[in-house]
């Protein structure tokens, strides 16, 4: 099967590559294309994959750029199993061509963008974060576009291929390229199936990978809550929130009140913290020295161009800086001095529901992910419905049946298919329907050029609330992205 990893340059590639060189994803790519409009991204990457060690899995000669895959003997743990020849291109086309399986994680406008996404909304007083608020919105007024010329490159070059996003903001994105692509393309997250996992282990049920067998959760992407935990006939869930020791073993856990918690009967997800405490969260951020986005962006302008030249040191300054990074996510929601759990530093999350997604596609057994689809329970076949067509129930009642959410999913190669959830309660309800009304505005925005839909997106998020303070966001995000104001144009 090839791969084609639209961003290729992207700083995560390595985690998706030593994924497939080694261990139980092993042997299921055998061509993996790296495409990135950047190529001194792509050369600071392909030396990293070049100097991997051999017990990560390493191709021997390493990858190419522009050119033949990378040759050789086998390598990695697993005998007789050749890691994926590798090759780097920046031509969109060339890299579609004969490419079974797309996965897209691109971010138009680099680091940069970021740290305007995030300033732009801390100037007003509001929260600056990349996906979340009024920073996700731009995100994604910029991201869309650029997505919806992937989709429409893939019907002309590689027609039966499946898009698998995880470009963010990836609910928004992957509703936005429905219309182009329909139930080829699925989006993931690593967040909701990393909290359910946690929990999980706190209450004292491991999940096996690629089984949700009773676990219960329903929401939106970045905006989900975890309401069910079953062994057996039993809901270990009340049990994990009324235990305040249980709860402090894992990091969604200590993110909210324990007695907040046990009222509410659910574990949200992490990124609920700046719901559910929006003040202190944006105040945690003003009172920091640089933004999320401006460290990573001072970080990765330094290190790429050290990558490209560090030739066997490539992979250890590279890893260095993937912890370091680590340690800072959500650091705003932790005390002074509380680090993270080694196992949330030790990485490999996104990259293992990607492939197990592709697995699954690729008919090596169906798995059961929680993913971005839309809101479309499958017909009963045993009814005469054909295989594969769904009605216009929806698997989270309450939501349009046509809305992207993030539900449990079981994916085989007819693709995913959610499974059916327990109603919202009503405040759930009632933010998962104005915050889907917002992420509909903005696709609207992005994909026709529509700025009154722009406006009114900022306007209506909940963590926005202004139809003054929408119209100076879009103002402000239009002076520091000027093309917006070629897509209003256009």
């Amino acid at each position: 099967m090839r791969l084609m990893i639209a961003g290729g340059g992207g700083f995560r590639v390595p985690l998706v590559y030593r994924a497939l060189a080694s261990g139980a994803f092993a042997g299921l790519v055998s061509e993996l294309v790296l495409f990135d409009v950047d190529p001194a991204r792509l050369r600071a990457i392909t030396a990293v994959l070049r100097a991997m060690p051999e017990s990560d899995g390493r191709p021997a000669g390493g990858p190419t750029a522009g050119g033949r895959p990378a040759g050789g003997p086998a390598a990695g743990p697993r005998s007789g199993v050749r890691p994926p020849a590798v090759r780097s291109t920046t031509s969109l086309p060339e890299a579609l061509a004969g490419t079974d399986l797309v996965f897209a994680a691109i971010r138009p406008g680099g680091t940069a963008g970021r740290i305007h996404d995030e300033r732009v909304a801390q100037d007003l007083g509001l929260l600056g974060q990349e996906t979340t608020g009024a920073g996700g919105i731009s995100y994604a007024l910029r991201t869309i576009p650029e997505m919806l010329h992937l989709a429409r490159q893939m019907k002309e070059f590689c027609p039966d291929a499946w898009l698998i996003n995880f470009t963010n903001p990836a609910g928004m994105v992957t509703e936005a390229l429905l219309p182009v692509l329909g139930r080829k393309v699925i989006g993931i997250c690593d967040s909701a199936g990393g909290l359910v996992h946690r929990a999980a282990r706190a209450a004292g049920l491991p999940l096996p990978d690629g089984r949700l067998d009773g676990v219960g959760y329903f929401g939106l992407n970045h905006l989900g809550w975890l309401y069910r935990l079953e062994s057996g006939s039993q809901d270990l869930l009340p049990g994990l929130l009324s235990n305040p020791a249980a709860l402090s073993t894992f990091e969604e856990g200590r993110l909210f009140p324990q007695r907040f918690l046990q009222d509410l009967g659910a574990l949200p997800n992490e990124y609920l913290y700046y719901y559910y405490q929006q003040d202190s969260a944006a105040a945690a951020m003003r009172a920091m020295a640089q933004t999320r986005g401006e460290s990573i962006h001072h970080q990765q302008a330094e290190l790429y161009p050290r990558l490209a030249s560090a030739g066997p040191d490539a992979y250890t300054l590279w890893d260095a800086a993937r912890r370091s990074r680590e340690e800072g996510y959500l650091a705003e929601a932790r005390t002074r001095g509380e680090q993270r759990d080694e196992d949330d530093l030790a990485g490999g999350g996104y990259e293992r529901v990607a492939l197990a997604v592709m697995r699954a596609l690729a008919g090596a057994g169906e798995a059961q992910l929680i993913l971005n689809t839309p809101n479309m329970l499958p017909s009963d076949p045993g009814g005469g419905a054909a295989p594969g067509s769904t009605t216009t129930e929806p698997a989270i009642p309450g939501l349009p049946a046509d809305a992207v959410v993030e539900v449990p999913c079981t994916v085989t190669p007819d693709g995913a298919v959610p499974l059916p959830q327990s109603p919202p309660g009503t405040e759930q309800l009632t933010l998962l329907r104005r915050v889907k009304e917002v992420e509909r505005l903005t696709a609207r925005a992005a994909t026709h050029g529509d700025r009154t839909a722009a406006v009114d997106a900022f306007s209506r998020h909940p963590l926005v609330g202004s139809p003054a303070l929408g119209a100076k966001l879009l103002a402000g995000y239009e002076r520091a992205f000027p093309p917006l104001l070629e897509l209003w144009r256009g």
